[in-house]
């Protein structure tokens, strides 16, 4: 053990060990026993395939007992818990701005028959070509992202997705709580550059830029191929009677004579895949209605 009490406030070893303090005080009940399980978790050098092998782990000094004791008795405050996480320095971007990546891990339980609230579960490459559903728990997880070639992420929240949970509506929500607490933390200050927020293509980028329009966030989602998007109405002109059009002519992706010349188009020279060439369309947008996620929109559509 080090004692690190002299560490200085802005100093790493100081900056953790107050963490972990304050990581030692969200644990309401059997809060040492949980305190170096999760201390056995993180330290241990093999893959954990068993509680009981967390008992053999130098950091873990209780035994086996205490273990399961804190596993079946022990409390978390869950609320002081992810403010402390949001307090923590996060890794940047290149500008200085906060980026946030949201995606589903899904835990699989196919042989826990007794489990609540499994849902099927999409996996991919358990066989060629294949895409089957399994069992399990799909839990919706935002981290911080850093400019550069790393694989380190800081994790801000997780939660887990019930049954008939609308996947729009509940990454929302938890997106609304990150942003919110890292304001509350000062990770972000009025005048910073606006947050990012990252997806993949399973998440309706639209649904989440309506929802988080109040925030200082900016939504970027990646599409399908397969999309049509349509582009601004057009002028309306004079003498025209009748409801003015709500859109323009069709962007259809697999389609590229419907694209036209793109506003903005760069190259760059890359190490190791020579010209990349990116081109950008403004002002395109989907046609949405009255269903699915927006069936109880009222008033006119977005």
């Amino acid at each position: 053990m080090i004692s690190v009490h002299g560490a200085g406030a802005f100093d790493a070893v100081g900056r953790l060990a107050a963490f972990r303090r304050e990581f030692h005080r969200c644990l309401t009940a059997r809060g040492d026993a949980l305190f170096e399980l999760a201390d056995a978790l993180l330290c241990g050098d093999a893959p954990v395939r068993s509680l009981v092998e967390l008992s053999l782990v130098g950091e873990h000094r209780r035994g086996h007992g205490s273990l399961y004791a804190a596993l079946n008795r022990g409390r978390i405050d869950i609320a002081r818990l992810r403010t402390a996480v949001a307090a923590v320095p996060l890794p940047r971007a290149a500008d200085g701005r906060v980026v946030l990546a949201v995606d589903v891990t899904c835990w699989l339980r196919p042989e826990a028959h007794t489990c609540p609230e499994r849902v099927l579960c999409h996996t991919y490459g358990r066989g060629k070509d294949t895409h089957i559903g399994v069992p399990g728990w799909p839990y919706s997880f935002v981290t911080a992202l850093e400019t550069g070639r790393t694989s380190w992420t800081a994790p801000l929240d997780a939660r887990r997705l019930a049954p008939g949970d609308d996947a729009a509506t509940v990454t929302a929500g938890q997106l609304r709580d990150v942003v919110q607490r890292l304001i509350a933390a000062r990770q972000w200050q009025p005048g910073d550059p606006d947050v990012w927020i990252v997806a993949d293509a399973g998440y309706d980028g639209p649904r989440l830029a309506f929802l988080l329009a109040d925030l200082p966030v900016k939504v970027l989602v990646r599409m399908r191929s397969d999309r049509v998007l349509r582009r601004p109405a057009p002028p309306r002109l004079p003498g025209t009677t009748g409801r003015p059009r709500r859109h323009g002519g069709e962007f259809i992706f697999g389609d590229p004579g419907s694209w036209g010349d793109p506003d903005v188009a760069t190259t760059t020279e890359t190490r190791l895949y020579g010209a990349a060439t990116a081109r950008a369309w403004h002002r395109l947008h989907p046609r949405l209605t009255h269903r699915t996620a927006w069936t109880a929109q009222h008033g006119p559509l977005p």
